[in-house]
C-alpha cells in the first residue's frame, strides 16, 4: 500500500494511519505522498462539484467541478501560513512539508467522504428536486466530511506531540562534576537491641537486618513523594482549535465568493454572482424558507 497510486491512498489513510503520521514524523518522502493526496482530493472534489451543478445544467456540473477543488485548494493556500508561523512562533518543529501533509491528510478524508455520499445526493435529485431541500443537503454533507477530516488533523497533531515536534526544543544543562566512584562499605553485623535495665534479665535481644533503620517511636514519618503530574499541552495544540475555526471562516466566506455552486431554477447560467450578504445568512434565509 506504500506504492499506492494517487487514487489508492485514502485506503492507506484509513487502514494504516499511524504509519502516515510516522512517515511525517520522519519528514521522509512527503512530497510523495502529498502529490498523491492531492490528486486524489482534486478528483473528488471535481467529482463531487459535477453532482451539485447538475442540479442547474451540464454547464453549471462542469463549472462547478472545476470550482470546488480551486475553493479547497485556495483556502489552504490562504490558511496553511498562518498555522506554520503559529507553531514556529510557539516553539514547534515542524517543516513546512509536515504541515502541508498533516493538512492535506485531512483535505483527502474530507473529499473522499464526500463523493461517497455522491449517490444519495443524486438519489434525492431525482426524486426529490427541490431547490432549497437540495442546497441544505449538501451543505450537510460537506459540514460532516469536514468535521471527520478535521478529527483526522488534531489526531495528527496529538501524534506529533508526542513525538516532540511541538514542543521547543530543549537545551542541555551543562555536565555536572564527576562523582566519585562509590566505596562499598562492608555488610554491618546484626544488631541486638533490648538491653535490660537494673541488671534484670534481659528480653531475647532483636536481630535488625542489615539496611534497615528503626525509626522511635512518635518519630514523624517522611512526606509521600508528590504523584507525577501530566505535562500540559503545548500552546501547538490549542492554537490548532483556533486555526481550524479561521479555515472555516475563510472556506465559507470564499465559497459565497465563488458561487454558483449549485444553479438557481429559474436563472441563467453565469459563472460569478455579485458579492452581497454572506453564507450564513444564505443558510437561514433557505431553512426558514423551506420550514
Amino acid at each position: 500500500m506504500a506504492n499506492a497510486s494517487g487514487l489508492l491512498v485514502i485506503e492507506r489513510i484509513l487502514r494504516d494511519r499511524q504509519g502516515i503520521w510516522q512517515q511525517v514524523v520522519e519528514d521522509r518522502a512527503l512530497s510523495k505522498l502529498t502529490g498523491q493526496m492531492m490528486l486524489s482530493t482534486v478528483i473528488a472534489l471535481a467529482c463531487y462539484g459535477a453532482v451539485l451543478g447538475s442540479f442547474h445544467s451540464v454547464l453549471m456540473a462542469l463549472t462547478s467541478a472545476v470550482k470546488l477543488p480551486l475553493l479547497f485548494l485556495v483556502t489552504l493556500a490562504i490558511c496553511l501560513p498562518t498555522l506554520y508561523l503559529f507553531n514556529l512562533v510557539f516553539g514547534a518543529r515542524l517543516s513546512v512539508r509536515q504541515s502541508l501533509a498533516l493538512v492535506m491528510v485531512a483535505l483527502t478524508v474530507t473529499a473522499m467522504l464526500a463523493v461517497a455520499f455522491a449517490p444519495i445526493a443524486l438519489f434525492f435529485l431525482i426524486t426529490a428536486p427541490d431547490y432549497g431541500f437540495f442546497k441544505l443537503l449538501n451543505v450537510a454533507i460537506l459540514a460532516l466530511s469536514a468535521l471527520v477530516g478535521l478529527r483526522f488533523l488534531t489526531g495528527g497533531m496529538r501524534v506529533l506531540n508526542e513525538h516532540g515536534l511541538l514542543a521547543p526544543e530543549k537545551k542541555e544543562t551543562p555536565a555536572e562534576a564527576p562523582v566519585s566512584p562509590a566505596v562499598t562499605a562492608p555488610a554491618p553485623e546484626p544488631v541486638a537491641v533490648g538491653a535490660a535495665p537494673n541488671g534484670s534479665p534481659a528480653p531475647a535481644p532483636v536481630q535488625v537486618p542489615p539496611g534497615y533503620m528503626l525509626t522511635p517511636v512518635g518519630a514523624p514519618r517522611p512526606a509521600p513523594r508528590p504523584a507525577l503530574q501530566r505535562q500540559p499541552a503545548p500552546p501547538s495544540m490549542a492554537l490548532l482549535y483556533v486555526w481550524i475555526l479561521l479555515f472555516g471562516f475563510v472556506g465559507t466566506q470564499l465559497a459565497w465568493t465563488l458561487r454558483p455552486f449549485f444553479g438557481s431554477p429559474g436563472m441563467k447560467f453565469s459563472l460569478y454572482r455579485d458579492i452581497d450578504g454572506n453564507f450564513y445568512a444564505e443558510i437561514f434565509r433557505t431553512l426558514s424558507h423551506l420550514f
